[in-house]
């Protein structure tokens, strides 16, 4: 992402932060690349094992013209699916972790290359989420996918 479209993730994604100036200023000069934001605010994280993320955000990307932002930590082992605030708090699913109120997170800058995180999704600025019931249907067909092929 270069020109206007990484700027305005970057406003969407600092406008969590305490103090935006501050967080801006340092991110675009940490040589990682990351910084650590707050979720609960705009957004909540749900992070699914990369082996049931992968074909999630397959199916996710065929039920719907673009996903929110989605991240990959190092080595692929797990992914995160931004989702609306407070989604975390209802959520119920065996293995799936959640990033919400009172929680932070490591964060890329948007086009960027960071270390081993890294976004599969990029923010689009305008703040589109995933929606969780799609989420959730695509986690379900990932899922049953994944153990049809364990039968096989």
């Amino acid at each position: 992402m270069t020109g206007s479209g990484a700027h305005t993730a970057v406003d969407w994604l600092v406008s969590v932060a305490p103090d935006p100036d501050a967080c801006r200023w340092e991110w675009e000069r940490n040589p990682q690349g990351v910084a650590l934001l707050p979720a609960g605010r705009r957004w909540d994280v749900l992070i699914l094992p990369g082996e049931l993320g992968y074909p999630t955000l397959d199916i996710l990307t065929r039920l719907v013209d673009r996903p929110g932002p989605v991240l990959a930590d190092f080595g692929d082992s797990r992914m995160g699916f931004f989702v609306p605030p407070g989604t975390v708090g209802q959520w119920l699913g065996t293995g799936v972790r959640g990033a919400g109120h009172g929680t932070w997170i490591v964060v890329p800058y948007p086009g960027r290359a960071a270390g081993g995180v890294r976004w599969l999704v990029l923010p689009d600025g305008r703040g589109t989420l995933t929606d969780p019931a799609l989420l959730e249907l695509a986690m379900h067909e990932a899922a049953a996918g994944i153990a049809r092929e364990g039968d096989g």
